[in-house]
This record gives C-alpha cells, sequence and structure tokens, in this order.
C-alpha cells in the first residue's frame, strides 16, 4: 500500500485517529451575513470525513471586532452554535472526526467589517504590506488600537465562552489559533508586539496571553482536547520575529508542560521570507503528538512520521479539491490542483463540487 505509514493510526490525548492525514484549517468564508454556519459547510465538511481529524476554520470567539472576511463563521451566538451542530453532526454520520479553531483577528480586521470598530492589537503597528477586502473594495489595512492590560482578561474569557460553545456544538475538541499575524500570533512575535509590561518585551512576557488562552480553554475542555497551532517563521500579515528558533521552543516547552493534546505546527513561511528550521526545536521542547504542516507531499508525509519528526502531518490546499485525500494517497493516483479563485467565493463551485476518487 503507498504510503503505509500514513494509515497507521495514532492517538492526540483523548482523540484516536484512524490516519494521520489531518486538513488543516481552511478559511473558506461560506457563512452567512451573521457569521453562523450554512447548510453547504456541513456538506463539505462530510465530503472530508476520511481526514485522521478536521481541523475546522478559523472562527471568530469574540463579537465585535474579530471579523477580517466578512463570512466567516463565529462561535459566540446561540444561531452559530446550532449552525456548528450541523456540521459537527454530517461528519460524525460519516465517522470522522472536528475539532473547531478559536480565534481573534486582531490587526488584520477593518472597521468597515466590525461596524466601525477600531482592530485592536498588542501595538499600534499596522500591516503595511497588502490591502484587505472590504464592504468599499480593497483598503489598506488600518492603525490598530493598542489593547490595555486590563482588557486581556476580556479577551482570554471570550476565547473560554467560545471553547463552551465548541463543546456545546459537539466539536471533539478545540485548537486555539496562535498562527498566522492574528491577535495570538501578534503578540507573540516581536515584530508586531513593541509593548513593555507583562504582556510584551521578552519572549516569556510576549507569549503570556497565548498561555492565559489555553489554560482558560484547558479548564473548558481538559488538556486531552485541546491543541495549538503557531507559526513562528510565516510572514503572512506582515509578520516577523527576531528569534523564531527560541520563540518556538520557549513556547513548545510551555505548551509540553500542560501536556495538551497536540502542537500543531507549520513550519516555514509562506513567501518563502524567513528561513529556518522551527520543527527541530519544536520537536525537542514537546514530547507529545507533534503534527507539522505545510508543503508536503505524501512521500515526503510518509518520511517524517516514520522518522518520529511527526505523528501526523496537517494537508492544507489539497484537501481543497481532494476531499477524499486519504484514499487517493492511499491508491497512489495524482493529486487534483484547486482553483484559487474559487477559494472565497459564495456558493458551491469550487468548495463542494471537486468529484471523489472514480467519479465521472
Amino acid at each position: 500500500m503507498p504510503h503505509e505509514a500514513l494509515f497507521n493510526p495514532v492517538q492526540l490525548g483523548a482523540i484516536a485517529l484512524p490516519n494521520r492525514i489531518v486538513m488543516a484549517p481552511l478559511t473558506r468564508c461560506r457563512a452567512d451575513a451573521d457569521h453562523v454556519p450554512t447548510d453547504i459547510m456541513a456538506d463539505y465538511y462530510a465530503q472530508r470525513a476520511g481526514a485522521g481529524l478536521i481541523i475546522a476554520e478559523a472562527t471568530m470567539a469574540i463579537e465585535g471586532n474579530s471579523a477580517f472576511g466578512g463570512r466567516e463563521p463565529g462561535l459566540y451566538s446561540a444561531a452559530q452554535v446550532a449552525g456548528w451542530k450541523k456540521v459537527t453532526d454530517a461528519v460524525h454520520a460519516k465517522g470522522g472526526r472536528i475539532l473547531a479553531q478559536i480565534w481573534h483577528g486582531g490587526r488584520a480586521c477593518h472597521s468597515l467589517l466590525n461596524n466601525g470598530a477600531q482592530p485592536v492589537a498588542p501595538s499600534p503597528l499596522r500591516i503595511e504590506n497588502d490591502e484587505t477586502h472590504t464592504p468599499q473594495g480593497k483598503k489598506p489595512y488600518e492603525v490598530p488600537r493598542e489593547l490595555r492590560d486590563d482588557e486581556l482578561p476580556g479577551i482570554v474569557a471570550g476565547f473560554a465562552r467560545a471553547a463552551e460553545n465548541a463543546k456545546a456544538a459537539g466539536f471533539d475538541g478545540v485548537e486555539v489559533h496562535g498562527a498566522n499575524g492574528y491577535l495570538l500570533d501578534e503578540f507573540l512575535r516581536d515584530g508586531s508586539n513593541r509593548r513593555t509590561g507583562p504582556y510584551g518585551g521578552p519572549i516569556a512576557h510576549r507569549a503570556r496571553l497565548l498561555l492565559e488562552v489555553v489554560d482558560a480553554v484547558i479548564g473548558v475542555w481538559g488538556k486531552d482536547r485541546v491543541g495549538v497551532r503557531i507559526s513562528p517563521l510565516n510572514s503572512y500579515n506582515f509578520m516577523q520575529d527576531s528569534d523564531p528558533v527560541a520563540l518556538t521552543r520557549h513556547v513548545a516547552a510551555q505548551l509540553d508542560r500542560r501536556g495538551i493534546a497536540f502542537l500543531d505546527l507549520m513550519r516555514g513561511d509562506f513567501f518563502g521570507v524567513q528561513k529556518g528550521d522551527v520543527v527541530t526545536p519544536a520537536r525537542e521542547a514537546f514530547k507529545g503528538a507533534l503534527l507539522v504542516g505545510m508543503g508536503f507531499t505524501p512521500a515526503e508525509a510518509e518520511q517524517a512520521v516514520q522518522s518520529g519528526t511527526a505523528a501526523a502531518i496537517v494537508f492544507g490546499h489539497h484537501f481543497i479539491s481532494n476531499p477524499d485525500l486519504p484514499a487517493r494517497v492511499r491508491a497512489g493516483v495524482p493529486l487534483v490542483e484547486p482553483d484559487s479563485k474559487t477559494f472565497y467565493s459564495p456558493g458551491p463551485r469550487g468548495y463542494t463540487d471537486y468529484p471523489l476518487l472514480g467519479a465521472a
């Protein structure tokens, strides 16, 4: 059987995976205008239930100033919980496992998408190398408002409420989104966090908010159903850090002390700007299940699992266009490439219309 190692079961805390091919959280903007998951989202995720684990797309933990695309889902209202329950029921009916990824957009948000609310961040530094989509067309990112220290317990509480709502919605656990230039990642990296005091300066201070959120979510779910995603090298959203290896080592060690179900590590940079090996320090510092993603072929994924570098491999864009990705990997057939023009467009095109293996 091709890539046999990817089809050995593995345990992530309390979550048993039948294979080691994990679906990455992929923003697709198919929720409604109130950030409620739609029926087509249930179809989409159910099609991909053959993954060892689905990590659902970035989902707003807090209402008010955390929307960045307009149609991303939330987990702060009863209607959103009900919408997600349809999704989790559909995935479970197909024998799958699905986690919620809870998230705050931070400075990547825009006031035109948040009823005029100014975006917030650790420091008043805006994203300068790109523009964002708004109801009035593409606009420059705004200078965010620096969060006060006394506001941060409210952020933590918001994530805890989202974790409780994820449980009510029938998820199998949660992943805390600490990656890709959104709020928790903005606190982690010194390119976006220039504050002083208990949440700025040395790495231990910059990691404080992420770890407080993780502790709060563990308080809801227990440590064995909580994962964390980080991206120490990724320059997406105008991000950088002066020492990503040391940052990785500290965060991984702190998460290891907490005994969480897994650490989800993005190993590279979408744009190839920042380079380095963050997998080795993560593997050395975190003794639990390490998930690694970004740019893996099935052959490389198998090698990483066989060597013990990773417990499972996270696949992103190929899960968009190959709903039965594990079956295709098992069969050793070529993978379909996705149409990037439909990543964020409404409706089924490029979303639920990719054919299954063997379909006409």
